[in-house]
């Protein structure tokens, strides 16, 4: 296979650097590309990390994969980018040093800002060599999600790529216009985004989670041929909703990450520092907390809580297509309005 100007021969793996026009200081470098180009003809899974620079966990599970692969073994080609924005990641930083989030720029603009330039090398250096992407993410800003997916269950080609996760909670989502997940599914690449986890942390039960999904994919894929365990089917969601407090304070939760919780039930509690007044948070729903604030002194208004409102799924835990969500009337934009509380920084892609 050929990629960013290298031949990587059938039965081999490589370690390559991608630059992407990232080196704002003018010093030489680049980003890790890890490359298995198997023997057999197969599907190329490509799977990116760290668009957002302080979201750790990925850069993990990409190194997990990749280096547990016998190119010898495999059918088609598994591309890892573990850490796609290097800027932020030296940094410490969900932003690139101009401050913009990269993962708001797909598919890019070669003659456009900064971020649009790194995204269309990306785009067109990486991931137009992909048939299937695995975007995997954190949650952002002191928050931190269940590990899930991310999928747009209305694609037929989404809907099967997601199956191949096996026993992986999915929240439907058609993803913003600007990520790469959307750029990816509207050039006909089926992707998906996996949240896990918080930023800035390495989390060992997150991490393993989202690498046996992984491989589960690959196994799906035919990349790979492994035995897996048959595992508890997990539920789909196609809504979600934040639920906002009301008040400012300290923010204690009352509630654990993948609890269930009915509508009433108590979420946390908003304590005022100076008067020592306590509010509390109400689910508004019955449904699954599926992303979280971590406790911290939080504003009025502020998103604490994201509730997964759950359908049914198959006996296999498998999106049947019955489960579609019904089409779009004609006319309707693409992309449904997000859930009420919802704003683009709250949601961790």
């Amino acid at each position: 296979m050929e990629i960013l100007g290298e031949t990587i021969p059938a039965g081999s793996s490589r370690r390559l650097l991608w630059a992407g026009g990232q080196a704002f200081d003018g010093t030489p470098g680049g980003s890790p590309v890890l490359v298995v180009n198997g023997v057999g003809k197969g599907p190329t899974l490509c799977l990116t990390g760290a668009i957002h620079g302080d979201e750790l966990n990925g850069i993990e599970m990409i190194r997990r994969v990749l280096q547990d692969l016998d190119p010898g073994r495999v059918k088609g080609a598994v591309i890892g980018v573990p850490i796609v924005n290097l800027e932020g990641f030296r940094r410490g930083s969900r932003y690139l040093p101009d401050r913009r989030d990269l993962n708001r720029f797909f598919p890019g603009n070669a003659t456009g800002s900064s971020a649009s330039r790194i995204a269309a090398a990306l785009f067109t250096d990486i991931i137009r060599h992909c048939d299937g992407l695995v975007d995997i993410h954190t949650g952002s800003l002191n928050r931190t999600n269940l590990p899930q997916l991310r999928a747009d269950l209305r694609k037929a080609a989404v809907r099967d790529f997601a199956n191949g996760f096996g026993a992986f909670m999915v929240l439907h989502s058609a993803g913003a216009a600007g990520t790469l997940r959307r750029a990816a599914v509207d050039a006909g690449i089926p992707a998906v985004t996996l949240e896990a986890g918080e930023p800035g942390r390495l989390q060992s039960a997150q991490v393993r989670e989202g690498t046996a999904g992984i491989v589960r994919l690959l196994d799906a894929l035919g990349i790979v041929n492994r035995m897996n365990l048959l595992t508890e089917p997990r539920p789909v969601y196609y809504r979600s909703t934040w639920v906002r407090s009301d008040y400012g304070g300290i923010l204690f939760s009352l509630v654990r990450l993948g609890q269930s919780v009915s509508t009433g039930d108590i979420l946390g509690t908003v304590t005022d520092p100076v008067t020592n007044s306590q509010n509390l948070i109400y689910s508004p729903v019955r449904g699954r907390v599926v992303g979280m604030a971590l406790n911290q002194v939080v504003m009025p208004g502020f998103a604490t809580f994201n509730l997964g409102i759950e359908a049914d799924s198959g006996p296999s835990g498998s999106l049947m297509e019955n489960l579609e969500p019904p089409p779009e009337p004609v006319g309707a934009p693409r992309q449904p309005a997000p859930p009420s509380g919802a704003e683009p920084d709250e949601r961790p892609e």
